[in-house]
Protein backbone atom coordinates (compact mmCIF):
# COMPACT_ATOMS: atom_id res chain seq x y z
CA UNK A 1 0.00 0.00 0.00
CA UNK A 2 1.81 3.18 -0.96
CA UNK A 3 1.75 6.52 0.91
CA UNK A 4 3.62 9.17 0.32
CA UNK A 5 3.54 13.00 1.36
CA UNK A 6 2.00 16.21 -0.60
CA UNK A 7 2.43 19.39 0.68
CA UNK A 8 3.59 17.97 4.36
CA UNK A 9 0.33 15.53 4.46
CA UNK A 10 0.32 11.85 4.19
CA UNK A 11 -1.81 10.87 1.27
CA UNK A 12 -2.57 7.13 0.07
CA UNK A 13 -2.10 6.17 -3.77
CA UNK A 14 -5.63 5.88 -4.91
CA UNK A 15 -4.99 2.90 -6.84
CA UNK A 16 -7.84 1.49 -9.84
CA UNK A 17 -7.94 -0.64 -12.50
CA UNK A 18 -8.60 1.66 -15.32
CA UNK A 19 -11.53 -0.59 -16.81
CA UNK A 20 -12.75 -1.63 -13.84
CA UNK A 21 -16.28 -0.69 -13.00
CA UNK A 22 -16.72 0.21 -9.16
CA UNK A 23 -20.28 0.04 -9.10
CA UNK A 24 -20.12 -3.65 -10.32
CA UNK A 25 -20.84 -6.79 -8.20
CA UNK A 26 -17.81 -7.59 -6.32
CA UNK A 27 -15.86 -7.53 -2.76
CA UNK A 28 -13.59 -4.95 -2.04
CA UNK A 29 -10.85 -4.72 0.67
CA UNK A 30 -10.36 -0.39 1.80
CA UNK A 31 -8.36 1.61 4.34
CA UNK A 32 -9.82 4.89 5.39
CA UNK A 33 -6.81 7.03 7.65
CA UNK A 34 -7.33 10.19 9.36
CA UNK A 35 -5.52 12.97 8.27
CA UNK A 36 -1.77 13.15 9.14
CA UNK A 37 -2.49 9.31 11.26
CA UNK A 38 -3.58 11.21 14.13
CA UNK A 39 -5.30 9.03 16.63
CA UNK A 40 -8.89 9.99 16.57
CA UNK A 41 -10.43 6.84 17.11
CA UNK A 42 -9.10 5.78 20.32
CA UNK A 43 -5.95 3.71 21.13
CA UNK A 44 -4.37 0.04 21.68
CA UNK A 45 -4.19 -1.27 24.78
CA UNK A 46 -2.75 -4.80 25.04
CA UNK A 47 -3.18 -5.69 21.83
CA UNK A 48 -7.15 -4.70 21.98
CA UNK A 49 -8.70 -1.48 20.57
CA UNK A 50 -9.81 0.96 23.05
CA UNK A 51 -12.57 3.12 21.07
CA UNK A 52 -12.82 6.71 21.74
CA UNK A 53 -16.16 8.70 21.42
CA UNK A 54 -15.52 9.64 17.81
CA UNK A 55 -13.97 6.09 17.51
CA UNK A 56 -17.98 4.54 18.53
CA UNK A 57 -19.38 7.06 15.78
CA UNK A 58 -17.60 6.12 12.78
CA UNK A 59 -18.28 2.63 13.65
CA UNK A 60 -22.13 2.96 14.14
CA UNK A 61 -21.74 4.59 10.89
CA UNK A 62 -20.42 2.04 9.23
CA UNK A 63 -22.50 -0.39 10.37
CA UNK A 64 -25.07 1.71 9.07
CA UNK A 65 -24.65 2.12 5.81
CA UNK A 66 -26.74 -0.93 4.34
CA UNK A 67 -29.82 0.85 5.83
CA UNK A 68 -28.82 3.23 3.21
CA UNK A 69 -27.28 1.18 0.56
CA UNK A 70 -29.32 -1.94 0.78
CA UNK A 71 -26.93 -3.43 -2.35
CA UNK A 72 -24.11 -3.37 0.21
CA UNK A 73 -22.91 -6.26 2.35
CA UNK A 74 -20.64 -5.49 5.43
CA UNK A 75 -17.87 -8.16 6.06
CA UNK A 76 -14.98 -7.94 8.47
CA UNK A 77 -13.72 -4.92 9.42
CA UNK A 78 -11.46 -3.15 12.40
CA UNK A 79 -11.78 0.15 13.50
CA UNK A 80 -7.98 1.36 14.64
CA UNK A 81 -6.80 4.64 16.31
CA UNK A 82 -5.90 6.20 13.15
CA UNK A 83 -7.74 4.29 10.03
CA UNK A 84 -10.04 1.66 9.26
CA UNK A 85 -9.74 -1.28 7.28
CA UNK A 86 -12.82 -3.35 6.19
CA UNK A 87 -14.46 -5.71 3.41
CA UNK A 88 -17.60 -4.42 1.64
CA UNK A 89 -19.62 -6.37 -0.88
CA UNK A 90 -21.20 -4.42 -3.77
CA UNK A 91 -24.15 -7.10 -4.66
CA UNK A 92 -26.65 -5.75 -6.90
CA UNK A 93 -29.39 -7.33 -8.41
CA UNK A 94 -30.24 -6.41 -12.01
CA UNK A 95 -33.34 -4.62 -10.94
CA UNK A 96 -31.10 -2.24 -8.46
CA UNK A 97 -28.52 -1.78 -10.91
CA UNK A 98 -31.17 0.18 -12.87
CA UNK A 99 -32.76 1.82 -9.94
CA UNK A 100 -29.35 2.79 -8.42
CA UNK A 101 -28.08 4.29 -11.69
CA UNK A 102 -29.70 7.93 -11.09
CA UNK A 103 -28.65 9.30 -8.06
CA UNK A 104 -27.37 8.30 -3.96
CA UNK A 105 -29.49 6.54 -2.18
CA UNK A 106 -28.31 8.34 1.41
CA UNK A 107 -29.92 10.65 3.74
CA UNK A 108 -27.84 12.14 6.05
CA UNK A 109 -30.40 13.32 8.92
CA UNK A 110 -30.62 9.46 9.45
CA UNK A 111 -26.84 9.11 10.41
CA UNK A 112 -27.73 11.37 13.51
CA UNK A 113 -28.69 9.00 16.26
CA UNK A 114 -26.93 7.95 19.61
CA UNK A 115 -23.71 5.88 19.20
CA UNK A 116 -23.81 2.43 20.20
CA UNK A 117 -20.91 -0.05 21.88
CA UNK A 118 -18.51 -1.11 19.31
CA UNK A 119 -19.02 -4.72 18.21
CA UNK A 120 -16.96 -6.38 15.55
CA UNK A 121 -18.93 -7.38 12.73
CA UNK A 122 -18.86 -11.16 11.57
CA UNK A 123 -18.83 -12.75 8.20
CA UNK A 124 -22.45 -13.95 7.32
CA UNK A 125 -21.67 -14.49 3.24
CA UNK A 126 -19.78 -15.57 0.90
CA UNK A 127 -17.69 -12.53 -0.47
CA UNK A 128 -18.23 -12.17 -4.78
CA UNK A 129 -15.14 -12.26 -6.39
CA UNK A 130 -13.97 -10.04 -9.00
CA UNK A 131 -11.07 -10.57 -11.60
CA UNK A 132 -9.77 -8.75 -14.28
CA UNK A 133 -6.28 -8.82 -16.15
CA UNK A 134 -5.46 -5.04 -16.04
CA UNK A 135 -3.12 -3.32 -14.16
CA UNK A 136 -3.82 -0.86 -11.54
CA UNK A 137 -2.98 2.60 -12.04
CA UNK A 138 -3.51 5.92 -10.48
CA UNK A 139 -6.43 8.41 -10.60
CA UNK A 140 -6.72 11.13 -9.23
CA UNK A 141 -8.87 12.21 -6.12
CA UNK A 142 -11.09 14.79 -7.72
CA UNK A 143 -12.56 12.36 -10.39
CA UNK A 144 -16.37 12.55 -10.25
CA UNK A 145 -17.59 9.58 -8.70
CA UNK A 146 -20.50 7.48 -10.29
CA UNK A 147 -23.31 7.43 -8.19
CA UNK A 148 -23.95 4.07 -5.93
CA UNK A 149 -20.55 3.41 -6.86
CA UNK A 150 -17.88 2.22 -4.01
CA UNK A 151 -16.03 5.87 -4.48
CA UNK A 152 -19.33 7.36 -4.12
CA UNK A 153 -20.48 5.16 -1.11
CA UNK A 154 -16.94 5.87 0.91
CA UNK A 155 -17.27 9.29 -0.12
CA UNK A 156 -20.45 9.69 1.86
CA UNK A 157 -19.19 7.77 4.87
CA UNK A 158 -16.31 10.19 5.30
CA UNK A 159 -18.31 13.03 5.05
CA UNK A 160 -21.18 11.89 7.65
CA UNK A 161 -18.46 11.17 10.22
CA UNK A 162 -16.92 14.34 9.86
CA UNK A 163 -20.02 16.40 10.01
CA UNK A 164 -21.06 14.18 13.26
CA UNK A 165 -17.21 14.30 14.68
CA UNK A 166 -16.73 18.07 14.25
CA UNK A 167 -19.69 18.45 16.40
CA UNK A 168 -17.13 17.78 19.55
CA UNK A 169 -13.42 17.59 17.33
CA UNK A 170 -13.81 21.03 15.12
CA UNK A 171 -9.94 19.53 14.17
CA UNK A 172 -11.57 15.95 12.89
CA UNK A 173 -10.63 15.35 8.99
CA UNK A 174 -9.65 12.44 6.91
CA UNK A 175 -6.97 12.02 4.40
CA UNK A 176 -8.35 12.88 1.22
CA UNK A 177 -7.81 9.95 -0.87
CA UNK A 178 -8.65 5.92 0.38
CA UNK A 179 -7.00 2.76 -0.46
CA UNK A 180 -8.88 -0.15 -2.36
CA UNK A 181 -7.93 -3.38 -3.56
CA UNK A 182 -10.73 -5.90 -6.12
CA UNK A 183 -10.55 -9.09 -3.83
CA UNK A 184 -9.87 -11.88 -6.53
CA UNK A 185 -10.08 -15.35 -4.75
CA UNK A 186 -10.92 -17.00 -1.61
CA UNK A 187 -7.39 -17.11 -0.95
CA UNK A 188 -7.20 -13.27 -1.14
CA UNK A 189 -10.18 -12.84 0.40
CA UNK A 190 -9.02 -15.06 3.80
CA UNK A 191 -5.26 -13.53 4.06
CA UNK A 192 -6.91 -10.13 4.09
CA UNK A 193 -9.65 -11.24 5.98
CA UNK A 194 -7.04 -12.53 8.66
CA UNK A 195 -5.03 -9.18 8.33
CA UNK A 196 -7.86 -7.21 9.18
CA UNK A 197 -8.58 -9.67 12.62
CA UNK A 198 -4.54 -9.63 13.81
CA UNK A 199 -4.10 -5.75 12.79
CA UNK A 200 -4.96 -4.40 16.86
CA UNK A 201 -1.96 -7.33 17.99
CA UNK A 202 0.12 -5.83 15.13
CA UNK A 203 0.07 -2.63 15.73
CA UNK A 204 3.46 -2.01 16.85
CA UNK A 205 4.36 -3.08 13.47
CA UNK A 206 1.44 -1.44 11.28
CA UNK A 207 2.90 1.18 8.64
CA UNK A 208 -0.50 3.01 9.88
CA UNK A 209 0.57 3.70 13.28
Amino acid sequence: MASNKYKGKYRIASTRLCNWDYGSNASYFITLCTSDRVHFFGEIHNGKMILSDIGVLVDKLWCEIPEHYPFIKLDTYIIMPNHIHGIITICKSKEEKNLFKTKDNIDSSEYRRPARAFQPSKVTHSPVMASSPNKERTIPASQKWQPNSLGSIVNQYKRICTINARKTQAHFAWQPRYYEHIIRNKRAYHRIKNYIINNPKNWKEDKFS
